[in-house]
């Protein structure tokens, strides 16, 4: 919403990761080989766009992998191959090159505290993991996927758990981040809290809003 909104460039960081496990899954390569999943993050030719009707839409090598890097099993594996030094290596200076005029939304784990630690403008979203899995639950739903809301519960404090410890880029709040738990708020208000923000910063001045 805010990259539609304010024209800028978006990149979905966790979407990398995802890609990444997906190939390898492709090509053979078990995660748990941390130099082959490397040179597989090596080689991502991944680009990003928006659907009209918001989604985020996910294409490596020019073939549309949305769909398929948003299932369980591939959030399973962008937080497993995460957690790979080499991996998060070869990632950041792709993700760095997503930063071009007029501006760039980024959105993932490391985003304030590692990549773009120089933004001018830095949100960490949290909500409790049962809200999360709710919501994870309803998406997966409404897309035909047979799914458990336990299962998806179990995963996600799993994967916070394996994002918190991990010792290269831990789930951590940037400490000038501005932290909104959207628990029990919808997302019209949490976007419109940003905004405020956004406004604030004049970083919307260049487009007269």
């Amino acid at each position: 919403m805010l990259a539609e909104y304010l024209g800028w460039h978006l990149l979905d960081s966790g979407a990398l990761y995802r890609v990444t496990g997906q190939a390898c899954v492709i090509e053979g390569v078990s995660w748990d080989d941390h130099p082959a999943v490397t040179e597989v993050a090596r080689h991502l030719n991944v680009k990003f766009s928006i659907a009209p009707n918001g989604e985020t839409l996910v294409a490596c090598c020019g073939v549309d992998v949305s769909a398929v890097i948003r299932t369980e099993e591939g959030g399973r594996g962008a937080s497993t191959v995460a957690a790979i030094p080499g991996v998060r290596q070869a990632l950041l200076q792709r993700q760095r090159e997503f930063m071009q005029p007029p501006g760039l939304v980024a959105d993932g784990r490391d985003m304030g505290t590692v990549v773009f630690t120089e933004a001018p403008l830095k949100f960490f979203l949290t909500a409790s993991a049962a809200e999360r899995a709710e919501r994870r639950y309803k998406q997966l739903i409404a897309k035909g996927e047979n799914v458990s809301l336990a299962r998806l519960l179990e995963d996600i404090n799993e994967r916070d758990e394996r994002d918190k410890s991990r010792p290269i880029s831990p789930l951590v709040p940037a400490e000038d981040a501005i932290v909104i738990d959207s628990t029990a708020t919808p997302i019209t208000e949490v976007f419109a809290r940003v905004m405020r923000e956004v406004k604030k910063r004049g970083l919307t001045a260049i487009l007269g809003r």
